[in-house]
């Protein structure tokens, strides 16, 4: 997949287009949605991210546009299992303040996308287990995360970029192990 959407441009066209969501947590969403329910989670997520949004606006008609290939991307890097996935998150050159206050809003989007499927009881039991637990404990911390005003610039960077590749690899983790609650006939994708 080619087409990739940059938290930027994402950011402004969520603004534009009157969104009460911003690029991270929109993407937490899709990603959390995405490990619940696979392709069916993307219509139902672009209503949430454009709720409120009025269906002729112009601007709302190129939102869609932005979020439609955010969504094929991020579903072809979980569904392909190349460790591609990437949280969508302000560039590294930008304040590290700034990055991790959207990686909090990344993590409450993802939860947010968990709980916010249908529950049913298989999947009850899969978030309350083990590593899924876990996870879901760690993004509850994050969604606190700030930084320390005793800790110094590469501290700080060094932890930011620390809790990226956590998230990375917990999102594709979460994704591989809802695989039976996506499909429970055994489709792994």
């Amino acid at each position: 997949m080619d087409e990739k959407v940059e938290y930027d441009t994402l950011e402004e066209w969520l603004k534009r287009c009157g969104s009460n969501w911003d690029a991270a947590q929109t993407h937490g969403l899709l990603t959390g949605r995405l490990a619940i329910a696979g392709v069916p989670a993307g219509p139902e997520w672009m209503l949430q991210v454009l709720e409120g949004v009025e269906e002729g606006n112009a601007l709302r008609t190129e939102c869609q546009k932005h979020l439609d290939i955010l969504y094929q991307s991020t579903f072809w890097q979980l569904s392909e299992r190349l460790s591609e996935f990437e949280p969508l998150l302000p560039d590294d050159d930008d304040d590290v303040g700034m990055r991790t206050a959207a990686l909090a809003h990344w993590c409450e989007g993802f939860l947010h996308g968990l709980v916010s499927a249908k529950h049913g009881d298989a999947l009850k039991e899969r978030l309350a287990a083990e590593p899924l637990s876990d996870i879901i404990k760690d993004m509850l911390q994050i969604t606190r995360a700030g930084l320390d005003e005793e800790s110094d610039e590469e501290e700080d960077e060094s932890a930011y970029v620390e809790l990226v590749e956590y998230l990375r690899v917990a999102a594709q983790l979460c994704y591989e192990e809802l695989a039976e609650i996506r499909n429970p006939k055994g489709d792994q994708k």
